[in-house]
């Protein structure tokens, strides 16, 4: 039987360039060093560029491919602008963006008050750094994949509770990182809403061979307390949360050209939560 090397390098991503938003945060480390694994090369875009330089001489080190950090304000066009330019200035060319990074503002206490007494001003930050960011991301990064005439890979990262209300319940006693939680109404409100711009854009770019999906995770572990790892894992099928290298996994998988017929979908990583 004659070997068909399209199926050994259908998850290969040498040479490729992916913009990762929000590339130092949980998940966003993780992303870059899947990426990375694969030969992509990296741009780190984030909002603390110590962080991003720190973890892009650390995947340098690690991996066979190149990665450089860039200072953004996602809720900026300038910013955005000025951030395409660079990686065009470096790699030549961009061939995923991994639409990534959210905002829980600078004030936790105000990011978690409740809904009757929560404040416009940080409902308004919140959509800017959750949704308003995606819209600009992707209407400078596709524009630039149209000039380029290859097609290209968006991959969006909403959350389970943009599709499901949270349960309040589970949130009795629980905190983070020593901070008392709850999931706000503007963060699920962002997260529906980047669902929506997901699967608009499909559409819209598929004539172009952009394919444009989202990644929706469930509660992800990240210094919450073992009060609210009992309640919600109690939530779930397989009894747990989720890790963040959980994720990478259909990350790949829609980058590459392991999916090159799939687009407006919502891949849901929740480990079975949205079942019930």
């Amino acid at each position: 039987m004659k070997k068909n090397f399209f199926y050994k390098k259908m998850f290969c991503l040498r040479n490729k360039v992916a913009v990762v938003t929000g590339g130092c945060g949980t998940l966003g480390e993780k992303f870059c060093e899947g990426l990375a694994a694969q030969g992509a090369n990296i741009a780190i875009v984030d909002i603390d560029y110590k962080k991003a330089k720190k973890l892009s001489e650390k995947i340098n080190l690690a991996y066979d491919t190149k990665s450089m950090p860039i200072l953004c304000d996602l809720t900026i066009k300038k910013s955005v602008d000025q951030m395409v330019k660079k990686v065009l200035l470096e790699f030549g060319e961009i061939n995923i963006l991994v639409n990534n990074a959210a905002s829980k503002t600078n004030s936790l206490k105000n990011f978690f008050k409740d809904y009757d007494n929560y404040d416009l001003k940080t409902w308004k930050n919140i959509m800017s750094a959750n949704l308003e960011s995606m819209f600009l991301t992707t209407q400078t990064i596709c524009a630039q994949m149209v000039k380029q005439k290859k097609g290209g890979s968006v991959i969006q990262v909403s959350s389970i509770y943009g599709m499901i209300a949270p349960d309040q319940r589970i949130y009795k006693g629980s905190s983070s990182l020593g901070s008392k939680i709850n999931t706000p109404a503007a963060y699920s409100v962002s997260k529906a809403g980047v669902i929506g711009l997901s699967r608009y854009l499909s559409t819209y770019y598929a004539s172009k061979k952009i394919k444009v999906n989202t990644i929706t995770p469930g509660g992800i572990e990240s210094g919450q307390n073992k009060k609210f790892i009992q309640n919600y894992s109690k939530r779930v099928p397989m009894n747990r949360m989720g890790k963040a290298h959980e994720l990478v996994g259909a990350l790949i998988f829609l980058s590459s050209d392991a999916s090159s017929y799939i687009t407006g979908q919502n891949f849901i990583v929740d480990g079975g939560l949205s079942t019930w």
